[in-house]
């Protein structure tokens, strides 16, 4: 029940029968008339731009279209005030009936309440983490993971048909490298000095893959040239590597559905396909770049390379994909990887990188543009730096990585309910401070308590309620009566509830996770104030004399946790029922 679309409905009604009398002519566009909160509460609890968009098109003063707007939503009892403001937006004022109407509604819908048919069913493919198979995932991956994984839930609770997927990085030189750091511990575990040279990962974690290559081989590559075992120790170590990958994945509480890997790109004519497909479009030519900028004439080699016309769908400059020697660049098997999402039928794609990806936005843009004919859209959320915090310092090393922390640190550390939480408390595009201290901290500063104390709480009263004789189940509290709720503290709540269905389809249609978190937080506000008024004001405390009146008021309650739980569903967080 997504209460802002039906008062909507009603506007456009009203609109309509309008148009029927001859006071708004036919043929008007309603598709921009929005109903929105005001920006000031103390106006209303809704606005309407309907006489302002449709002023000019139907000849008339704004003012005159609000006023005669106003008087027919007036005949609705759901319709408490209209005031028309200003050059002719439109204040409505709803009857307590209609926000005590929304409790009972999140009641008989559970968690389900707030669901969206929005999405239609599209298919939209979410690529996210998609980390080098090289080591362990970082802090860095942590939060990608998480952004990456709400925005799925986010998605699917809005009636998308969601694929999470995970583009495995194993056709670079990097996994090359890997494998010649797997190597020398391979030796290591044969009791030889590994020669861990600059340009190798060092970190601990290879020890394990050493032990495992032995115990595979023996001692059948000591001594061997790189021609003999490179392929197949790369493959090993990228194959363990990424179990590792998986299970911290796991700790995390994230799985994915799709693995796709880029080396299988390669030899198979997929890169060679999607080229051609745009060399066919006019937009693969032979060319010659201009200098970067910031480069000096005398530095610049000017050379012939393959080019990709990005510059024909907003890129800044056209691309190579095949450098001077023949070979591809790196775009060109992620042009294959993009082409391959969209032969597989998604209607959109949703790309989550890493904040140093920020150049590779819009000519990935241009090219899923170009291959799907402007049909699929691309999405790419840039993922900005976690600065890690401990006794007021920052917190830099993990002896297991060799040079960083590690996702599986993290999770260990501070718990993956708290993480996730914590890195969707900042949009993804600003840089988030993760301090080990404050997160575990019980206080209003620290988000994810404040929250998980409101569930707490709400199931706290719902025990005592219980205990003191009253029947609070949900079947009875369904059928309470609400009229009871009347008073501004309880009516505000009922209107934060309200929010939450709007609150999902805004949050998902800019594909902005974060937005739950902070609708959580501020409901979770709403409910520890109104516990707090109730220390002062006993005619709002939940459990009174009069059972009827104690059921009105913990089937607020229960709205509210019904919500918070939605919500931290949605987070992948979960709730929890008791703070000890």
């Amino acid at each position: 029940m997504n209460l802002f679309a039906d008062i909507r409905s009603l506007v456009i009604d009203a609109l309509t029968a309008m148009q029927a009398e001859g006071a708004l002519p036919n043929g008007l566009d309603f598709s921009n008339v929005a109903v929105e909160p005001p920006r000031d509460a103390a106006h209303g609890d809704m606005a309407t731009n309907a006489a302002m968009v449709l002023a000019k098109p139907a000849a008339l003063q704004p003012r005159t279209i609000a006023e005669a707007l106003a008087a027919k939503l007036m005949a609705d009892p759901r319709i408490e005030g209209a005031d028309v403001a200003g050059p002719g937006f439109l204040n409505m004022r709803l009857s307590p009936a209609v926000w005590q109407s929304i409790v009972r509604a999140a009641l008989i819908h559970g968690t389900e309440f707030g669901k969206s048919d929005m999405g239609a069913g599209q298919k939209v493919n979410v690529e996210f983490v998609s980390a080098n198979p090289t080591g362990p995932m970082h802090v860095g991956h942590v939060r990608g993971a998480v952004v990456g994984d709400a925005l799925a839930n986010l998605l699917a609770f809005a009636g998308w048909s969601v694929t999470r997927e995970y583009y495995i990085n194993d056709g670079g030189a990097q996994v090359d490298v890997l494998a010649r750091s797997a190597y020398e511990r391979y030796r290591e575990a044969h009791g030889l000095e590994p020669e861990i040279r600059e340009g190798l990962y060092p970190g601990d974690y290879l020890i394990p893959v050493g032990e495992a290559l032995k115990a595979k081989y023996g001692d059948s590559l000591l001594d061997k040239g790189e021609q003999v075992w490179l392929a197949d120790v790369r493959d090993f170590a990228t194959e363990m590597m990424m179990a590792r990958i998986r299970e911290d994945l796991a700790a995390l509480g994230v799985s994915m559905d799709v693995y796709s890997s880029e080396k299988a790109l390669y030899g198979t004519g997929q890169i060679e396909a999607a080229i051609q497909t745009l060399r066919d479009m006019d937009l693969i030519y032979e060319g010659e770049l201009e200098p970067p900028k910031g480069k000096e004439p005398e530095d610049w080699e000017p050379r012939v390379q393959t080019l990709f016309r990005s510059t024909a769908y907003g890129d800044d400059v056209d691309r190579p994909v095949k450098k001077s020697d023949g070979s591809w660049t790196y775009f060109a098997p992620d042009i294959a990887y993009h082409y391959n999402k969209v032969q597989r039928g998604f209607d959109q794609l949703i790309d989550i990188f890493g904040a140093d990806h920020g150049g590779y936005v819009k000519r990935m843009k241009a090219a899923v543009a170009a291959l799907s004919q402007n049909r699929v859209p691309l999405d790419i959320k840039l993922i900005q730096l976690v600065k890690l915090w401990k006794n007021g310092e920052p917190f830099k090393m993990s002896k297991r990585a060799g040079t960083f922390v590690t996702l599986r640190d993290v999770v260990e550390m501070a718990g993956a309910d708290v993480t996730r939480f914590i890195m969707l408390t900042r949009k993804n595009d600003a840089a988030l401070d993760f301090d080990f201290d404050k997160v575990l901290e019980q206080s209003k500063d620290n988000p994810v308590f404040y929250v998980q104390y409101a569930n707490a709480r709400v199931n706290s009263i719902l025990r005592k309620a219980a205990e003191a004789g009253l029947d609070v189940s949900d079947a009875l509290l369904q059928g309470a009566d609400l009229a009871k709720l009347d008073h501004a503290a309880e009516i505000a709540v009922a209107k934060r509830i309200a929010e939450w269905p709007r609150l999902v389809e805004i949050a998902a249609r800019s594909n902005e996770p974060h937005r739950v978190a902070f609708y959580l937080y501020e409901l979770a506000s709403d409910l520890h104030g109104l516990w707090n008024r109730g220390n002062d004001d006993p005619s709002l405390r939940f459990i009174q004399d009069d059972p009827a009146t104690s059921q009105a008021k913990i089937a607020l309650v229960r709205a509210v946790g019904v919500v918070i739980c939605s919500g931290l569903g949605i987070l992948g967080v979960t709730p929890v029922e008791e703070m000890r």
